[in-house]
């Protein structure tokens, strides 16, 4: 009951602060965007394009309107979100303008999953092929960062710094013990061994089926990690593995220069002199410039407008039926049939970063992508996630490129009933009424499953998951039993999808661009993604109550946030759903 009032009365103080303060960010920011002037940065030679790698990687940059004016009025400093889609960007462009002479990737504490810190690092290995220097820097390196910075041609760390090599680990947060003591049984009807994202709410670990495949991926993951830091810095793959079980952060810092993770160990005010060593062509009374990631943003691209266009659309999220903020099922339609008839679209790139959703809703804009695809070629370029719902709305493609560890496949599906009937005790509420047929009050959460209702659910998932079968067979090109033979919802790498034949190539959303354009048979074309951002105003009219009542309650709950989050989402599950396991968390 006292986390019941927690929880209530900070969402109650979250509204009222979203009123009272909401007026006041409001026009604090309609006074900045007034204020500002829009002007398009120039570059002056002897440019350095620095990367500060602080902060949230996100696939697509948006204006946020709300973190500074929020984290001013809460006393906290701004969250900084970097888009993956302008940090592919400003790299291409640093590699084509010849005033930037190099980048220096700056911090190393950005929050970001593997397979997009891959698609950076296979982005900066690019780069490197024009003769420009990459240099790296920070205080402090996360594992996942170093795995990024380790491309680079210097990797230096502060003298007194920590660098994290020590393995993955992934945990699952499991609710069952709690819900049996709210009195609240989940009732789960579901299709497939491997399908764990119900297991959080049914028991109070993993499952053999799940531990099995958990550890099969995160392997891959881990050796395509190693594998790719032995080959940038020359060290023998079984040395890193022993550097990693040394757990080198809390080694003296002098041990990662001996064992060769590091070059050298410098203060940050160092940096300029290491860096100005790196431009060969540099006088002494030249200046060296350093260009920010948002002004290079701002640079225009020089590319020539071109009539023939390659769509790229966005596909991020979790798939929902109705509003929210992943991938809305009407919403993602309605682009999808909007590039079907736009005849300057000569191919389409489905960017597709997703852990699933809503069964029906995949079914939905899987049928749009059919219609899209009797006209034009599609390419899917898989992100992070791509599975379940999210390899459902893939699995038509031409053609499927995905990064050695994205995380896809999790061909299941499962629907889950609450059973509220022993809360309804607790709490000595009681029910009554009347009924005109046999099944009129039939799934109620106020009650446990009778078994027919028990096999009515089973043969509606049975039903939808042949259908979702049936969908990745088609679109492979395989049977249905060599499809069902890897399904089950088992999750697997990039890197194993291929052996199995759920992907066709590694690569990222370069290489599934050029793919598009050779399908297309084009000389010439324009890059144009779909759907339209939304502009600072309209996001901070759209979700302003919303945005401030979300960062209250992180700030008041903290971790406990994630359990709410969690709950919340298990309301919004209308109908089976196709989702992987949305609690993983891999360290």
């Amino acid at each position: 009951m006292k986390q019941f009032l927690k929880f209530t009365l900070a969402t109650i103080v979250g509204v009222i602060i979203a009123w009272l303060i909401g007026f006041l960010i409001f026009f604090g920011v309609v006074g900045a965007i007034a204020g500002a002037k829009d002007s398009t940065p120039t570059l002056k030679p002897n440019s350095v394009y620095e990367l500060s790698l602080e902060g949230t990687l996100i696939d697509r940059s948006q204006d946020d309107p709300f973190s500074g004016a929020f984290a001013s009025a809460m006393g906290k400093s701004s969250e900084t979100k970097i888009g993956l889609d302008d940090v592919l960007a400003n790299i291409a462009k640093a590699k084509s303008d010849e005033n930037i002479v190099g980048i220096y990737l700056k911090g190393g504490s950005l929050s970001a999953n593997v397979a997009s810190i891959r698609e950076i690092r296979d982005a900066l290995i690019d780069f490197k092929k024009s003769g420009k220097f990459v240099v790296a820097y920070a205080d402090n390196y996360s594992q996942r960062m170093y795995y990024l910075v380790s491309c680079a041609d210097k990797v230096l760390l502060n003298p007194q710094g920590m660098l994290e090599l020590k393995g993955l680990s992934a945990q699952t947060m499991f609710l069952k013990n709690t819900l049996d003591k709210l009195g609240i049984e989940m009732q789960i009807v579901k299709v497939g061994t491997f399908k764990s994202a119900v297991e959080p709410l049914i028991t109070t670990k993993m499952s053999d089926a799940n531990r099995l495949q958990v550890t099969v991926f995160m392997n891959s993951i881990w050796n395509t990690i190693l594998k790719e830091v032995s080959a940038s810095r020359k060290i023998p793959f079984e040395k890193l593995n022993m550097y990693a079980d040394e757990m080198l952060m809390f080694q003296p810092t002098e041990k990662a220069k001996h064992y060769g993770l590091v070059d050298s160990l410098v203060y940050v005010e160092q940096m300029d002199s290491v860096i100005r060593k790196c431009v060969k062509s540099l006088k002494k009374a030249d200046n060296l410039t350093f260009v920010k990631h948002g002004t290079l943003t701002k640079v225009s691209d020089t590319s020539k407008f071109d009539k023939n266009k390659v769509a790229v659309i966005y596909a991020v999220g979790e798939i929902t039926d109705e509003e929210g903020d992943g991938i809305v099922a009407k919403d993602m339609i309605k682009t999808i049939n909007s590039v079907a008839k736009d005849s300057s679209v000569k191919a389409v790139v489905f960017r597709v970063s997703s852990p699933g959703g809503s069964a029906f809703a995949s079914e939905q804009i899987w049928h749009a992508l059919s219609l899209l695809k009797a006209k034009k070629p599609i390419i899917v370029s898989m992100g992070d996630y791509a599975a379940s719902g999210g390899y459902y709305i893939s699995c038509l493609a031409d053609l499927i490129v995905a990064q050695p560890n994205t995380i896809t496949g999790s061909i299941g599906i499962f629907g889950v009933i609450p059973n509220v009937k022993g809360l309804n005790e607790k709490l000595g509420i009681t029910y009554d009424g009347v009924k005109t047929n046999k099944m009129s009050d039939a799934i109620s959460v106020n009650r446990p499953f009778t078994p027919e209702e028990r096999d009515l659910m089973q043969n509606y998932v049975n039903r939808g998951y042949e259908l979702f079968v049936k969908r990745c067979a088609d679109g492979r090109k395989m049977t249905v039993d060599q499809i069902k033979k890897i399904a089950e919802g088992r999750v697997w790498t990039g890197e194993d999808a291929i052996k199995i034949g759920l992907v066709d190539k590694i690569g990222g959303l370069n290489e599934a661009i050029k793919i598009a354009v050779a399908k297309a048979k084009l000389k010439s074309y324009n890059i144009t993604e779909y759907p339209e951002k939304e502009d600072f105003t309209t996001k901070l009219m759209k979700n302003l109550g919303k945005e401030v009542e979300v960062r209250f309650m992180k700030e008041q709950l903290g971790d406990q946030y994630t359990i709410l989050k969690q709950i919340r989402n298990v309301e919004k599950m209308n109908g089976i759903q196709a989702r992987m396991d949305y609690n993983i968390e891999i360290k």
